[in-house]
């Protein structure tokens, strides 16, 4: 029987996957909570509040793409697919073992 994988695993499998959706996912959730704490502190002007919100998305997406290249490098050095071969490279290889 196979194992299924543990639940860190899927969802690095996720991550590896989808990686801009990953970081666009983060970022919206960022922006919209920062608007959030910002809103709830009236003694700031609205302009100050979408710049700390901005600001704080901008951190945060920093973040998800140092994190999502890290999964990559990862999953490229420790993957369980094997080693990447492109599209150009198999290509090559198809039509260099021809007798």
């Amino acid at each position: 029987m196979a194992e299924t994988p543990s639940k860190a695993e899927s969802m690095r499998k996720w991550v590896v996957d989808h990686k801009l959706r990953a970081v666009g996912c983060l970022w919206l959730t960022g922006i919209s909570s920062s608007i959030a704490y910002n809103w709830s502190r009236p003694n700031m002007k609205t302009s100050v509040k979408i710049i700390h919100a901005r600001l704080h998305a901008q951190a945060l997406t920093l973040a998800a793409l140092v994190g999502s290249a890290m999964v990559e490098y990862y999953d490229q050095k420790y993957g369980t697919s094997g080693p990447k071969v492109d599209k150009y490279t198999s290509q090559y290889l198809a039509h260099s073992h021809k007798d």
